[in-house]
């Protein structure tokens, strides 16, 4: 009953950090949305790069730790970071610029600007 016990309470707080993920994520990409590029690290701008670092960096190591908790319960990884971090990188010359895929993402995730 204890390890049921335990793995409820990491359940539970698997939900608490994938929401806490997910307010950071919609947080950042309002500010991107509202013209502040670098979120997605579309161009090497070193200013852009230097100012986004922070919230990449939060935004991993949360990840990091739903992702721990995800295989201690057996459950898939973390697919929306994985797909937030596949969607950042350099874009061709005729990609929409990241203010507007801050707002596909904000549909995404049914956010409002």
């Amino acid at each position: 009953m204890a390890k049921a016990d335990r793995l409820e309470r990491l359940d539970i707080r698997r939900e608490e950090l994938e929401g806490e993920y997910r307010d950071a994520l919609i947080a950042a990409l309002r500010v991107t949305a509202g013209g502040r590029w670098g979120l997605f690290g579309h161009h090497k701008d070193k200013a852009a790069i230097a100012r986004t670092a922070p919230t990449i960096a939060a935004l991993t190591e949360l990840a990091d730790e739903i992702d721990a908790m995800r295989d201690t319960l057996g459950l898939e990884p973390f697919s929306l970071h994985e797909d937030f971090m596949a969607a950042r990188g350099p874009a061709a010359a005729d990609a929409v610029g990241e203010p507007k895929q801050a707002l596909a993402w904000l549909e995404r995730l049914d956010a409002t600007v």
